[in-house]
């Protein structure tokens, strides 16, 4: 009899392969602290450079670094220092992500799933839809524009409601720069971000046709 071949495995489950091993990376990987704080600098000065002569924008939607994520807070100091306004991420109990102000030393508190928060009055989840940037967290994103996150799909109901509103909002991944890959595993459902922000400086994609 011949022997049957397994069944490939779906965008879902290589999915959740990979972001196993780049969360595993992003831990054996044991940045020192001088190294993360070098890189918080480049990402921030990175998007200095690119904003720079484009002109600023007036709100930007970032979030509170945690564990070995790249570091955000130069770069919301720097955002903020520029004169825009600052929103970044309450988790809701039920997944969604709703949005309070932010600016560099105020008071934040620990959240749902291990995140950091803000502890002023949240916005709503529309909020987001006002920005002219958003800056969102991934384990890794492609050159086509897939982001691949921690598996709980906020963002891509956040920038799902972005994107209905007919938002013209620049949406940028931060990643390190080894977590910006030629091709991630998508699902229907992903949302596209539009480039990508890495220590080595701001890329925005030229995606591919749907085929």
């Amino acid at each position: 009899m011949a022997k049957t071949q397994p069944d490939p495995p779906t965008a879902a489950e290589s999915k959740r392969g990979l972001r196993r091993q780049l969360l595993q990376a992003r831990q054996d990987a044991a940045r020192s602290a001088a190294g993360s704080a070098g890189d918080a600098a480049r990402l921030a000065a990175a998007a200095v450079a690119y904003f720079t002569g484009r002109g600023w924008p007036s709100c930007v939607a970032a979030y509170l670094s945690i564990d070995a994520e790249p570091g955000t807070a130069p770069l919301i100091e720097a955002v903020a220092e520029r004169g825009a306004g600052v929103i970044v991420p309450v988790l809701r109990p039920d997944g969604d992500l709703d949005w309070a102000r932010h600016r560099p030393g105020a008071e934040i508190t620990t959240g749902p799933r291990g995140t950091m928060q803000p502890v002023g009055a949240p916005l709503g989840v529309e909020a987001v839809c006002g920005v002219d940037v958003v800056f969102v967290p991934a384990l890794a994103v492609d050159h086509n524009g897939h982001r691949l996150g921690r598996g709980g799909g906020s963002y891509d109901r956040a920038l799902a409601r972005l994107r209905a509103a007919d938002s013209t909002a620049l949406v940028l991944a931060v990643v390190h720069d080894d977590e910006l890959v030629e091709e991630l595993p998508a699902e229907s459902h992903d949302q596209l971000v539009d480039g990508a922000l890495t220590p080595s400086g701001l890329a925005l994609f030229d995606r591919k046709p749907p085929s």
